[in-house]
């Protein structure tokens, strides 16, 4: 019911910044929170940042003061600035939902199928 896509990801050097975007389509109702997240190979998946329909955010600390999150709730879309990356930021990100559909009649979780984002020289 709730569809999710990424884009924006890429190679870029230590230092550099990049932009990845998140659209949400399908039949919901709203959209509460969203979020990214992100998973490197043999780790679980470690939430980065989330927003609230109202536009409050959450940052874990490894990002603070380098990434910012947005959302344009009009578009249904979600954006990461990723500032000064470094190499530990590579890993595959992904979008989150937390949205309301009538079928479900309740809110659920719906995750996008990643991006991958390579910091390296």
């Amino acid at each position: 019911q709730v569809q999710l896509v990424e884009s924006g990801g890429g190679l870029v050097q230590p230092g550099g910044s990049l932009r990845v975007s998140c659209a949400a389509s399908g039949r919901f109702s709203s959209i509460r929170i969203m979020g990214w997240y992100r998973q490197t190979p043999g780790n679980e998946r470690e939430l980065v940042a989330t927003v609230t329909s109202a536009g409050t955010t959450k940052y874990a600390d490894f990002v603070k003061g380098r990434f910012t999150i947005s959302r344009d709730n009009a578009k249904n879309t979600m954006f990461l600035q990723m500032n000064s990356l470094k190499p530990e930021d590579t890993a595959v990100y992904y979008c989150n939902c937390n949205a309301y559909t009538r079928v479900q009649a309740g809110y659920n979780d719906y995750w996008g199928q990643g991006t991958q984002v390579t910091v390296s020289s």
